[in-house]
């Protein structure tokens, strides 16, 4: 089969290695499409400097072959039908691991293949082989739409993590594409309201028109009604502070965004203190937030909105350009087909 591989700065090449075998418990994918997230992006554009890297894990695709054990599994997707998956191994040995933290799983990335990739997903491939527990049925949708499980995952794990309960007032701050989920699960979930703070004009618009109930400049957040929760998804001390504006007495910030090397949080001590504020990271995904996701794709409700994130598609033989427009222009999502 294909695979693509980063191996340096602006450097990608396609392979040729054997298709996957799978084990009594595994299932072959044959896969349909991958997206490129920040992490790809920062691998092409030098940032991430982990090389040669397979990488790609926000993966959709179609069930292949299905090893015997797990074809006696309930609810295991049929042969041809379209899934989700996640794509990102846990030790499951680790101290996270064992206290049912997977999420920060020591080793979420990063083991090496027989031609010497090491694997941050390797998705941007034709095939792929999981393990059972890891594929997600989602039903009859788009597959570009299908591999948006992932980051659909980490927000509903952002969501639990922030104590986020249908009814709650919620402010996101950003209006990228982490910014337009975390928009479009809340309202799912029924969140009370859904205000959003950008800066950028253009984004701002978008978001409105994507139904945020208020869609503002980081100057007028003092308008929004106070948020129980408040969703940080990008790194910046502007942003820290439109949260802090933005949050209720006694309610919780969720530092979502950022990356090795961002700019570093300052918080008010005091102003935490004498609030009551909780202010919490959220990073990854864990089962619960597959399960959920999935169940988000399977309604169907998301497609509409899900689809406008889709800003451009590539082919595999495209893959170079598909990982240059991804790290050098302002994007959504861009989506790599085989």
């Amino acid at each position: 089969m294909r695979t693509a591989v980063i191996t340096a700065a602006g450097q990608v090449e396609t392979r040729e290695i054997p298709d996957p075998d799978i084990g009594d418990s595994e299932v072959l994918v044959r896969i349909a499409a991958c997206g490129i997230c920040t992490m790809e992006a920062n691998l092409y554009a030098g940032r991430m400097t982990v090389y040669p890297a397979a990488a790609g894990h926000e993966i959709s695709g179609w069930v292949e072959r299905i090893g015997a054990k797990a074809a006696d599994l309930e609810d295991m997707p049929a042969v041809g039908s379209l899934v989700t998956l996640d794509g990102l191994p846990r030790c499951g040995a680790c101290r996270s691991c064992r206290r049912g933290q997977t999420a920060i799983c020591v080793a979420l990335q990063g083991h090496k293949r027989e031609d010497g990739a090491i694997t941050m997903g390797a998705g941007l491939a034709e095939y792929i082989a999981l393990p059972a527990s890891r594929v997600w049925s989602v039903g009859d949708t788009d597959p570009a739409v299908a591999a948006m499980g992932e980051p659909l995952a980490c927000v509903v794990h952002s969501l639990r993590r922030g104590g986020f309960r249908a009814g709650d007032r919620v402010t996101v701050i950003g209006a990228g594409y982490m910014g337009h989920l975390h928009l479009a699960v809340a309202a799912e979930l029924k969140a009370r309201s859904v205000a959003v703070v950008e800066r950028d004009e253009q984004r701002l618009a978008a978001i409105a028109a994507a139904g945020a109930d208020a869609a503002v400049t980081p100057e007028d957040v003092g308008q929004l009604p106070p948020a129980d929760v408040v969703f940080v998804t990008i790194a910046s001390k502007e942003a820290i502070a439109a949260a802090l504006a933005a949050v209720a007495d006694g309610g919780t910030i969720v530092l979502y965004g950022g990356g090795p090397g961002g700019p570093p949080a300052e918080l008010p001590g005091y102003e935490v203190h004498r609030r009551q504020l909780t202010v919490t990271g959220s990073f990854s995904h864990e089962p619960d937030d597959w399960r959920a996701a999935a169940e988000l794709l399977r309604g169907g409700r998301l497609s509409g909105r899900l689809e406008t994130l889709v800003t451009a598609r590539y082919t595999l033989d495209e893959v170079e350009k598909a990982l240059k427009q991804a790290a050098e222009t302002p994007v959504y999502r861009v989506v790599v087909t085989p």
